[in-house]
């Protein structure tokens, strides 16, 4: 019982140090991004009055009690729309297919050479890093503007973020098919082909339909820096403070990625069982 004591009291003195380190961190971190209440509640009405502000007309009328009005520009965002789905879609499915091939080097149960699973952890930590963004900026430099420098923006983070997500995964694997298929003098391709993908492509699926859930998002915000999209129109909003243009093409992401989610959901939900089934 003594024993035992012992080992109570000093995990309680664990816990009660790593409480005291989280507090005072949280503390700096408070005082480094020079965090004011006072001005925060003192600003908080103009905060809630632009949100009053976006949901009226110009005759001051509320939104929705003319809905043709509000969404004049449907001619135009519809196109918009799609280039931003089309841009989602495409910089999802060439990051996927990259993490794909890179996250079987950067397992370590299926890469024993050390230098290669290093090589293929930097580059996807390189490419999860280094904002979308900034990506895009690069690549509207070196493009021009349009879709394409936020298609490249988004495969690139699309792949170093999938690419971890996978590795991860596949360092999970039950290691005996693996094993099994090894020893027959199968070559290290088709050891991952039959003996590893199949535990891990009903994971990879539903983490790539997360990500071009959060790539829709991100491909709208890409025309903030002229690669294309509805991204670009709000934006343009914002700056010339169309405020119902604003709140309008805010309605048409929110319900676009609504709808991408429901049916992403019920694709998993349809993978899993499958799964389970099998």
């Amino acid at each position: 019982m003594d024993g035992y004591a012992r080992v109570i009291a000093a995990r309680r003195i664990r816990t009660i140090a790593y409480s005291a380190g989280f507090l005072v961190i949280a503390a700096i971190a408070w005082l480094a991004a020079e965090i004011d209440l006072a001005r925060l509640f003192a600003n908080f009405g103009s905060f809630g009055g632009y949100f009053d502000r976006i949901l009226k007309l110009d005759d001051g009328a509320r939104v929705w009690t003319d809905p043709a009005e509000w969404f004049w520009g449907w001619r135009r965002w519809g196109p918009l729309l799609l280039d931003t789905l089309l841009m989602a879609y495409v910089g999802t499915i060439i990051g996927a297919l990259a993490g794909f091939v890179l996250c079987f080097l950067a397992s370590a149960n299926l890469v024993r050479n050390a230098w290669i699973r290093w090589a293929a952890r930097r580059i996807l930590e390189f490419a999860r890093t280094v904002p979308e963004l900034v990506f895009a900026l690069i690549f509207v430099i070196a493009f021009g503007l349009g879709p394409m420098p936020g298609v490249l923006a988004l495969a690139l983070h699309t792949m170093g973020a999938l690419g971890k997500q996978c590795y991860e995964l596949v360092e999970n694997i039950d290691m005996k098919p693996v094993d099994g298929v090894s020893s027959t003098g199968s070559g290290w391709i088709a050891t991952v082909r039959f003996a590893a993908l199949p535990q891990v492509l009903s994971g990879f699926v539903s983490y790539g339909l997360v990500r071009f859930e959060i790539n829709v998002r991100s491909a709208t915000v890409m025309g903030f820096v002229g690669a294309g999209g509805i991204g670009q129109d709000l934006l343009e909003a914002i700056r010339k403070f169309y405020y119902a243009d604003v709140s309008a093409l805010l309605v048409v992401i929110i319900t676009t990625v609504v709808a991408i989610d429901l049916v992403s959901e019920r694709l998993r939900h349809r993978l899993l069982s499958l799964e389970m089934a099998r």
